[in-house]
């Protein structure tokens, strides 16, 4: 799509749901590679801030999928999927181990992993459909 052209609504939505992953990853990815895992086994804490430096990466890979919305395609339904089974792993680590508390700070992570990869991937779908249909008039 020409970058002079008004930006759909449904791909200015995909734009700042990545835009929200990407300060959420990098900000809670800094965090906790500055953090890690205290009161804990250094292999634990190995894997903490291993972990931490990939979560910052993903966010560095939203914010570029963002900036450059009008040429992405598969890349936004990958991200989505990826905020989305972070939040099948807190779900499963619920239900393994129980809710951390406090319950409202982690229900606060979950819900929006479970509802922003819905979000991104049906207007993401939308701004597709459009275009397609769009190239089929022209």
């Amino acid at each position: 799509m020409p970058s002079n052209l008004p930006m759909p609504t449904s791909q200015r939505v995909v734009q700042v749901c990545l835009f929200l992953v990407a300060a959420i990853a990098m900000l809670g990815g800094m965090l906790q590679m500055y953090v890690g895992q205290p009161d804990t086994v250094p292999r634990l804490d190995n894997v903490h801030r291993f972990m931490a430096g990939v979560y910052f990466s993903t966010g560095i890979i939203n914010l570029w999928a963002a900036t450059t919305i009008r040429r992405q395609g598969t890349l936004v339904y990958l991200l989505a999927l990826g905020v989305l089974l972070a939040g099948v792993g807190r779900l499963v680590s619920i239900s393994q181990v129980g809710l951390p508390e406090p319950a409202a700070v982690w229900l606060g992570y979950l819900i929006p992993e479970l509802l922003l990869p819905v979000v991104i991937a049906v207007a993401h779908t939308a701004t597709n459909r459009n275009a397609s249909r769009a190239a089929e008039a022209a």
